[in-house]
């Protein structure tokens, strides 16, 4: 395939999958039910098995949110739509890191469980052409870092459904450039 049938694709990728609006939209309903679970009087230990629990519907809110969105959610017409799924899962591996820290510092582990989840929007910018997702990369992974540090994962959580929504909505105008 060469350059331009490459961009082609990519193009019709994006416009297709709405630059994974769709599972965004599904992380503001994970971040919510995270925060949820961290502002309760249970132990950390399990406010953060919980917390795991909660990153599970993925998937079926992603699906449920493609529906009303006109997203096919498996494009099997586009050669690169399965490398979504694919980036997409890369990022199991580093929530082994995310299982160390609930281990040893369980104060800490909603901060690596939010980098790790900004990390993983880097090569989403490259499949979508969106700027956005570079963005997003760099400010849920730092901001991720410096919230985490100082202040509780509540906090975190909390910041992560508003900066999520946020996402959505520069997600929104960047697709619309597309129609």
């Amino acid at each position: 395939m060469d350059k331009q049938a490459l961009e082609k694709t990519k193009q019709a990728c994006a416009r297709g999958q709405k630059r994974g609006l769709h599972f965004i939209m599904a992380s503001v309903v994970i971040w919510l039910m995270v925060f949820i679970v961290h502002i309760t009087k249970l132990p950390i230990e399990t406010k953060n098995l919980l917390t795991f629990c909660c990153t599970c519907p993925l998937m079926p809110l992603a699906w449920m949110f493609s529906k009303p969105l006109h997203i096919t959610f498996n494009d099997k017409d586009n050669p690169l739509s399965p490398l979504g799924i694919v980036l997409s899962v890369a990022q199991i591996p580093y929530l082994l890191i995310v299982m160390w820290v609930f281990a040893a510092v369980p104060d800490k582990m909603v901060m690596a469980l939010a980098m790790v989840f900004g990390a993983h929007l880097l090569p989403f910018g490259w499949l979508y052409n969106s700027r956005v997702y570079y963005f997003m990369t760099a400010a849920v992974t730092v901001g991720a870092l410096l919230v985490g540090l100082l202040f509780p994962p509540h906090v975190l959580a909390l910041c992560m459904v508003v900066v999520e929504i946020f996402f959505c909505l520069l997600l929104v105008a960047e697709n619309r450039k597309l129609a």
